[in-house]
């Protein structure tokens, strides 16, 4: 029997942490918790973990200055983020800064489940069937080495950016509906009421849009989703 994944719970919380702590381990996790910055950075850095859930208003440096702190020293780990914050632009600050997803309290307790569970499905990004390369304007992504450029300069995608913007370029032309990119992005069906492809869009949008107010890649598609011209 294989050992069960490792999930770092940064929560500030307590009743949470236990809410969340019991029913991570019913599905099946290892789960490790810390309530401050601080332990949350020293820890991080430290262990070997395949999951952290990141509460972002926290005691000492917040869910943000920590994300950033890990992915500037190296550390990977996808991070969910947990947010009283409603605001979009809050949402896409903390996917700029490294993290992969976002989650806005008060949340149901099967959509958690089905964040953590697609985070931690997620493959490596890239895979068969598509050309190495692919530029357009002055933007050129490597498939194979999952990067991408612009005018020669290095862009910082997060693992699901990256994995949103090669899904749009495989199927560019075609209209793309919320819950299909949900569902062969993230991983899980659409769940009401959830932003989640508007604001990882937007974020991308910042990173590859010459004016990303009025995108000329990534457009949208009044009430049916967004399509990629390129």
């Amino acid at each position: 029997m294989s050992a069960p994944r490792r999930i770092l719970l940064v929560e500030g919380e307590p009743g949470l942490v236990l809410t969340l702590t019991d029913r991570l381990k019913v599905e099946g996790y290892a789960v490790e918790s810390v309530s401050d910055g601080d332990d949350a950075v020293e820890t991080a850095t430290g262990g070997s973990f395949d999951l952290i859930i990141l509460d972002v208003m926290l005691p000492g440096k917040n869910g943000f200055d920590i994300c950033q702190e890990l992915r500037k020293t190296g550390v990977q780990t996808p991070i969910l983020f947990l947010t009283a914050r409603g605001e979009i632009a809050d949402k896409v600050v903390g996917l700029k800064l490294g993290g992969d997803d976002y989650l806005t309290k008060p949340f149901d307790m099967l959509e958690l489940t089905a964040r953590v569970g697609a985070l931690l499905r997620r493959g490596p990004a890239g895979g068969d069937g598509a050309a190495e390369r692919f530029r357009f304007g002055d933007v050129e992504v490597d498939f194979r080495k999952a990067e991408v450029t612009r005018r020669g300069e290095p862009v910082e995608l997060s693992a699901l950016e990256f994995k949103l913007l090669r899904y749009f370029i495989e199927n560019r032309g075609a209209t793309l509906s919320r819950d299909e990119l949900l569902n062969r992005v993230w991983g899980y069906a659409a769940m009401p009421y959830s932003r989640t492809v508007d604001v990882h869009v937007s974020s991308l949008r910042q990173k590859i849009e010459t004016n990303p107010s009025r995108p000329h890649y990534v457009v949208t598609v009044h009430r049916l989703g967004y399509k990629f011209v390129g």
